[in-house]
């Protein structure tokens, strides 16, 4: 026994590289697990990165570049799961009434100290080693979610809607920002939160609540990782997962949006995901590299998004997405993005984006940018953040982009 467990560090020795990021004075050391090459390489020969939770994600984001991120089924056992094969039907949709228009209630002193106590106390799963940045104090919260005046239930679970009054989801749940400010403005959006409880965790605590952040469809408990969101600042969307050009290969999802679908299948699957939490201003695509090309299947996801009063971020992993004329025409409030900002997880590579989303936003006025949760990504975020502002640059949330 004592041979093989000698045989094994040995071999974890010679596969296994640790990075330490120091940030040079400005914070703790983040620590970024490499795994073996051999094994763990992108379709672009980038390594893949562990969070230190034991989640694995590659690092690129356009999946031409990376492995999918292929998440567990949903929980058979959840309430919102109780229909197995995902599927909608017109019933279903309209089995219980919407509830009465009311006006949406506001979080009090005492609610919102005990959501921070919560968020608090979940960090606690931290484990020895990971990324540590510091927790923001000066926090604040958005009004309470959902208004039940914005929900229609369903035999899927809360669908969001339109008030009767003609309040919209992707207006009423944005964070409020002043769009009278002349100054370049930048959005950052962190995508496919959720699944690992480490990553989220730093996100919503570290990051400044001008950040937005989207989450899986797939995660547990997410209504509560929404909650603890929006109680911290942050404006929050959800990841529709979408067919990329590789699928098979890569898979986004047992629920994802297929070109080889009929447009009522996928239109149904999108239910499945807009049920699973509240709260949300509205949705961006996972990979969809194929699926955004589709004008067939894509405008009617679009229409069902603008029925339903949400926004659409375009992720833009296909130069040829067609979402930017579609929803021109169909009218859906639309934001794209410029650059993925970690499609290689390094510091150098990451911190050259952030500067060219800088130069865009200062040619064009506004940029947005998305990333994923990689330890080497919130660092680089929260050391890019310092003297935003006196290069003469706004944070704004992503609703603050809507064409």
């Amino acid at each position: 026994m004592l041979g093989i467990a000698a045989a094994v560090v040995i071999w974890l020795s010679l596969t296994t590289e640790h990075v330490e990021i120091d940030k040079a004075g400005q914070g703790p050391k983040a620590v970024v697990e490499l795994l073996p090459t051999a094994k763990t390489k992108d379709a672009k020969g980038h390594a893949a990165i562990t969070i230190k939770d034991g989640s694995h994600k590659p690092p690129a984001r356009n999946e031409h570049a990376s492995g999918a991120l292929t998440p567990p089924p949903p929980n058979p056992t959840s309430a919102r799961a109780s229909n197995p094969s995902g599927t909608h039907s017109q019933a279903a949709d309209h089995a219980r009434p919407p509830a009465a228009a009311t006006t949406q209630p506001t979080s009090s002193p005492e609610q919102n100290r005990i959501v921070v106590a919560q968020i608090q106390n979940i960090a606690k799963e931290k484990v020895p080693g990971q990324l540590q940045l510091p927790i923001l104090r000066t926090r604040r919260p958005l009004s309470s979610a959902p208004d039940p005046g914005m929900i229609q239930n369903s035999g899927l679970g809360p669908l969001p809607m339109i008030s009767t009054d003609g309040r919209q989801p992707w207006r009423t749940y944005s964070r409020p920002f002043d769009k009278s400010r002349k100054s370049p403005r930048i959005a950052l959006v962190i995508t496919g939160l959720g699944l690992s409880s480490a990553a989220t965790n730093i996100a919503i605590q570290s990051l400044p609540g001008t950040i937005t952040l989207a989450f899986a469809p797939y995660a547990d408990r997410l209504d509560e990782w929404i909650r603890l969101a929006r109680t911290a600042g942050h404006e929050v969307m959800l990841n529709v997962p979408m067919e990329p050009v590789n699928y098979p290969e890569y898979d986004p999802g047992p629920q994802a949006l297929l070109t080889s679908l009929s447009p009522q299948e996928n239109v149904e699957r999108l239910l499945w995901t807009l049920s699973r939490a509240t709260g949300y201003v509205g949705v961006v695509d996972f990979m969809g590299s194929r699926f955004t090309t589709s004008r067939k299947h894509l405008r009617p996801i679009l229409k069902m998004l603008k029925k339903r009063g949400l926004m659409f971020l375009d992720s833009k992993s296909a130069s040829r997405s067609l979402a930017p004329v579609l929803a021109g025409d169909i009218g859906i409030p639309f934001a794209a993005n410029t650059r993925f900002i970690d499609e290689r997880a390094s510091r150098f590579a990451i911190d050259k984006q952030l500067e060219l989303l800088e130069a865009v936003a200062k040619n064009q006025k506004t940029a947005i940018g998305i990333g994923s949760p990689y330890p080497v990504t919130l660092e680089r975020i929260s050391n890019w953040l310092q003297g935003l502002k006196d290069r003469g640059i706004i944070l704004a949330p992503v609703s603050a982009m809507v064409k």
